[in-house]
């Protein structure tokens, strides 16, 4: 019995996260080798107030609701777990999830934990930890499905989009200075109407949602709404530096399915990025 019980727990972690193959691991210890990973899980649709709160039961935090889009808000979450996470060295970016209420298309996208986990946290990853938060989200929404977007375990930790683009190391140097200096910058900037939520991980590392200029946010319109959860834009202040993700990077690794003529459509906008989030630090 209780070898069996192993096998469906391993069988339904992979399921939930749109990955093939059978393991007969513990769920906490899955080799995810070789496994394809979805972008996004994908529900039925739940307003702004019901998705917070079934978030909020399951165990989280919610420390953000945005219009990141005409008819559509993204809640930004997080909890001890993945705020631990967030606090080593170079990572603040897996300290948080997010969840994208399609008001138009009448849709949520949730942000898999186990595809940016592994992507942030690179060969930090700690799947008892990314799995767990997978395991919550899918008891908090029944009948969530893999996206389309998706990628290979493998490729995640150290990706690019081609072989011109950057890694995930290469970030954007937004400026530098004390620490309590540049957070206050951030905080401060244009009386902080730009600053969606600022979420402290230790003494020397703070993670600032912060919004784009209008225009330059259009792109999510352009080249899909679905994956709406890119937004809001994430500024890293840690040990003395404020840096955020390249657009090239993060932009094809929210968009996994993006062609290369489509991302062509959008080639101003990692430069435009940059332009908007250097704004507070000059």
């Amino acid at each position: 019995m209780k070898k069996l019980l192993t096998i469906v727990a391993s069988a339904f972690i992979l399921t939930l996260c749109g990955c093939a193959g059978k393991s007969t691991a513990v769920a906490s210890d899955i080799d995810m080798k070789g496994k394809d990973v979805s972008t996004y899980l994908v529900g039925e649709y739940l307003d702004v107030k019901t998705s917070q709160s079934k978030l909020e039961e399951a165990g989280f935090e919610v420390i953000a609701a945005y219009k990141s889009v005409e008819q559509g808000t993204t809640i930004v979450f997080t909890n001890e777990a993945l705020k631990a996470e967030g606090a080593k060295p170079r990572r603040a970016y897996a300290s948080i999830l997010r969840l994208f209420v399609d008001e138009k298309e009448k849709m949520i996208s949730i942000t898999n934990p186990i595809y940016f986990g592994r992507a942030y946290m690179q060969e930090e990853y700690n799947n008892k930890v990314f799995s767990a938060q997978l395991e919550a989200i899918n008891k908090a929404f029944s009948g969530l499905k893999p996206s389309v977007d998706k990628l290979n375990f493998d490729d995640l930790a150290h990706y690019r989009y081609t072989i011109m683009n950057p890694y995930y190391e290469g970030v954007l140097e937004l400026g530098k200075g004390e620490q309590s200096t540049l957070v206050e910058k951030a905080r401060n900037y244009k009386k902080g109407k730009l600053l969606l939520f600022e979420l402290k991980l230790s003494e020397t590392s703070t993670l600032m949602g912060y919004d784009l200029d209008k225009r330059t946010k259009k792109f999510v319109e352009k080249i899909g709404r679905a994956n709406g959860a890119v937004l809001p834009y994430c500024i890293s202040i840690e040990n003395g530096a404020a840096t955020a993700l390249h657009g090239e990077y993060y932009l094809a690794l929210s968009y996994p399915l993006l062609s290369m003529g489509t991302f062509m459509t959008i080639a101003t906008v990692p430069g435009a990025i940059k332009k908007d989030l250097e704004k507070p630090f000059k």
